[in-house]
């Protein structure tokens, strides 16, 4: 019987999350490793576009349950422990994810070969880049410095993603 993480087959683009839940920040920190290393092997498939379409599947149905979970839960909890030194942050933060889904909304409309559609995921990319490296340079050091009970957040946060997940699954079989 395979892992949970093993279980990335075409039924479930994105990997499940581990056995357990970890605290907020370290699940937020897989994700975006996850995430990566789609984009790495997108840029490994080159002109085949079967196989880019079902990576830019994979990078959008991740990025939209990453961003559900910071949305909803994250991100209200950073503000609150961080008072105003994380209104810029956390603002800063969700002007960012709107970029990103714009480009997600594209990019799930589009077809490999079609004009711009390697350039959109190439700057998703570079947002994505860039995101990450403010939410783990600056973001997640300073609510690590709080009093917010990350294991508490994380075990609720992991739950949910198993929610979308699951939700997501469901959305792939009724349009199967």
């Amino acid at each position: 019987m395979p892992t949970p993480r093993e279980e990335t087959s075409s039924t479930s683009k994105a990997a499940k999350p581990a056995g357990k839940p970890e605290d907020a920040i370290k699940l937020l920190m897989n994700d975006h490793r996850e995430v990566e290393a789609l984009f790495k092997k997108f840029e490994a498939a080159k002109d085949d576009d079967s196989e880019k379409a079902d990576i830019v599947a994979q990078i959008c149905e991740a990025l939209t349950i990453h961003a559900e979970i910071e949305e909803e839960m994250f991100y209200p909890a950073a503000r609150e422990a961080l008072e105003e030194k994380g209104d810029e942050l956390v603002d800063e933060a969700e002007v960012e994810h709107e970029s990103i889904k714009n480009l997600v909304g594209q990019l799930e409309e589009a077809e490999p070969g079609e004009d711009h559609y390697d350039a959109r995921v190439k700057v998703l990319t570079e947002y994505v880049k860039h995101h990450v490296k403010e939410e783990e340079g600056e973001m997640f050091p300073k609510v690590r410095k709080t009093d917010l009970d990350l294991e508490q957040l994380g075990a609720e946060m992991f739950e949910r993603k198993n929610e979308l997940m699951a939700d997501e699954g469901e959305d792939e079989d009724d349009a199967g």
